[in-house]
């Protein structure tokens, strides 16, 4: 399992009973895992003492309880990146910190080619983390995604890194309907991030299910990359689509149309107590 060693505002201080213990600055926060099947002993004091809390409703969703004066948005850094989280519906906040590891590898691939004519494309790109990452490293990025705030807030976090002036666009569409274009129009990417969601409507109500889908979308995606190609990316949060499954897709689709050689992997979060918590699986085609 890969994980990030670097983060110093974001910590996972302790799991248990279905949730995780974490601090994002100076704000401690309790959401739900569903990996967080243990009931291991709550030693660490802010369990009893958060700034805010999610609960889960019976019926479905949830809500925040504040026990602090939570900002309605603040910042944390990674490294040389910064971003703006904030108590959001449906438990989040902005940023998934397990992606860290893969921000680094991304921008060690487009470093290590030398080439300053690196084009990313990076798809359900949410509020841009990678998007930022690769900005931060040179290339220049295409941001794609079907949510208008989400798009938004990316610019916030360009903005916040430093890097709202690099070579960037900023697409809300839907991703399938995109790359569709874009073949047409035989535009070509030397990376791709692909971060699915298990499931989602596009901006015009259109259905994507990862598991039906996500085979013909890479596919397509074969058409876009360059004769110069680096990486493909692709990320997954849905426990059923594991990362050997990812690595059959590329291997199958993209290994025999550009060869280089595919690695997949869970990915995680350490805790501060030891243990790692699992957060999903990348596939990572190389040339």
């Amino acid at each position: 399992m890969r994980y990030s060693k670097n983060w110093s505002d974001y910590e996972l201080l302790e799991t248990s009973c279905g949730e995780k213990l974490e601090r994002w600055g100076n704000q401690a926060l309790i959401r739900p895992d569903p990996q967080v099947i243990w009931k291991s002993k709550k030693v660490n004091k802010l369990w009893n003492f958060p700034d805010a809390r999610y609960i889960r409703s019976n019926s479905g969703g949830g809500e925040w309880q504040f026990f602090s004066n939570v900002p309605p948005a603040w910042r944390i850094k990674y490294k040389d990146l910064t971003f703006n989280v904030k108590t959001m519906g449906f438990k989040h906040t902005g940023i998934f910190p397990e992606q860290a590891v893969n921000w680094d590898l991304t921008r060690y691939v487009i470093r290590k080619s030398g080439r300053n004519d690196i084009r990313v494309l990076n798809l359900f790109a949410y509020t841009g983390a990678a998007t930022v990452a690769c900005l931060k490293e040179g290339a220049s990025v295409v941001h794609v995604d079907a949510s208008k705030g989400m798009t938004q807030w990316a610019k916030e976090n360009a903005i916040s890194s430093g890097v709202a002036d690099k070579p960037v666009r900023w697409i809300v569409d839907d991703c399938f309907k995109f790359v569709q274009r874009e073949i047409r129009r035989e535009n070509k990417y030397d990376i791709i991030i692909l971060d699915p969601p298990s499931y989602g409507r596009g901006p015009k109500g259109g259905i994507w299910r990862i598991e039906d889908s996500l085979y013909d979308f890479v596919n397509l995606i074969n058409q876009l990359l360059s004769d110069r190609a680096l990486m493909v990316l692709l990320n997954s949060y849905t426990t059923g689509l594991s990362a050997s499954v990812m690595k059959y897709i590329l291997d199958d689709l993209i290994v025999k149309n550009k060869g280089g050689s595919v690695s997949a992997d869970e990915i995680g979060l350490r805790e501060t107590s030891g243990g790692i918590l699992p957060c999903g699986a990348s596939a990572i085609w190389i040339k």
